[in-house]
């Protein structure tokens, strides 16, 4: 397996423990975590731990299935910098209340979604007849 889809996939594990601290936290003392812990702990989980986990096993298997190689290693390499850095900000964003570091970071993140998209549909269309 490819170092960063290893990446990618300890990443969302330790996204998957952070964001159920954050939630396990939050519902003891709800005052322990200042702004919108709600969606701090959604987006984590969500963007964390489910979509990297996707784009680790996706960037691994997809490949192999369709029978070509990842068309850009470069763009998923891109992709988990753009990835963890959107959810990054978008995270301190809700911790401080601040829409511009949400909208930022949500920008971020949809530019890393729209890198895996393009490099996936690369990979997998057709080449030449069916058989």
């Amino acid at each position: 397996m490819h170092k960063r889809n290893r990446l990618f996939i300890t990443l969302s594990l330790a996204y998957a423990l952070t964001g159920g601290l954050i939630g396990i936290v939050w519902l003891s003392d709800p005052a322990l975590i200042p702004g919108d812990v709600a969606r701090l702990h959604g987006h984590i989980m969500l963007l964390g731990f489910i979509a990297m986990m996707i784009y680790g096993v996706g960037l691994h298997v997809l490949p192999r299935f369709s029978g070509n190689p990842l068309f850009s290693e470069r763009l998923a390499n891109w992709q988990l910098y753009v990835s963890n850095a959107g959810l990054w900000l978008m995270s301190a964003g809700w911790l401080v209340m601040s829409n511009v570091f949400v909208l930022i970071g949500g920008a971020v993140s949809w530019v890393g979604i729209g890198m895996f998209t393009l490099n996936i549909m690369l990979t997998v269309r057709a080449h030449g007849p069916a058989g």
